[in-house]
């Protein structure tokens, strides 16, 4: 089982994989935990390079092209190979992430994206998403105290543009994308995550 969590940063969405992969462990369920950008040695050495503050412009193709390749390391070196293994793999983003920022938020043709995307994975898709949803003021104030990096940095107005473009994929994914109100606490949004995961899936 492929599951994935999006959504704007401050959202929650970090804590949630953490938590549903604690969940598994107790059942006695193999899980890997990952995260992207990064995953494997590549892919976090390019997480790096993307994220990093710096003078230079960092034009949009550009970005999209390293997130991609970023995936294509992740997707291939570890994420298809735990899956063959039978292990339940929680992903902190995912391709949507991609559409989101690089396709809503900085206006890349989100058809491009799309393709490029399943040239890296193989058209590999998560079984579930789960889309923590909240307004940007709201995830904004949350994370007001931590360092940012690039992407954080970004206007309030692109994060806005991000949060649409998640609300969008949704619509147009209901199957598998499944909206969670992320202005609740974290034990509230867990119990929905568990719900709508056993509604999916039955008992597990």
């Amino acid at each position: 089982m492929f599951i994935t969590f999006e959504g704007i940063e401050g959202c929650g969405k970090s804590t949630q994989a953490k938590l549903l992969c604690q969940w598994f462990l107790d059942r006695g369920r193999e899980v890997v935990l990952t995260r992207e950008p990064g995953g494997t040695p590549a892919a976090e050495e390019l997480r790096e390079f993307i994220l990093k503050e710096r003078e230079e412009y960092f034009p949009p193709f550009s970005e999209l092209a390293l997130y991609i390749a970023a995936r294509g390391f992740h997707a291939e070196n570890l994420i298809k190979p735990a899956l063959k293994e039978g292990a339940v793999v929680i992903c902190d983003r995912f391709s949507d992430s991609t559409l989101a920022y690089q396709g809503y938020g900085r206006g890349l043709s989100t058809k491009l994206i799309e393709e490029m995307n399943r040239e890296a994975t193989g058209g590999l898709k998560p079984d579930i998403t789960f889309l923590l949803d909240l307004p940007v003021e709201v995830a904004f104030e949350r994370i007001k105290e931590r360092k940012k990096d690039r992407l954080e940095s970004e206007s309030l107005e692109f994060h806005r543009r991000v949060r649409e473009g998640f609300l969008e994929i949704a619509k147009k994914e209901k199957d598998r994308v499944v909206v969670i109100d992320g202005t609740k606490s974290p034990e509230e949004v867990f119990k929905d995550v568990l719900k709508a995961l056993k509604e999916r899936f039955g008992a597990l």
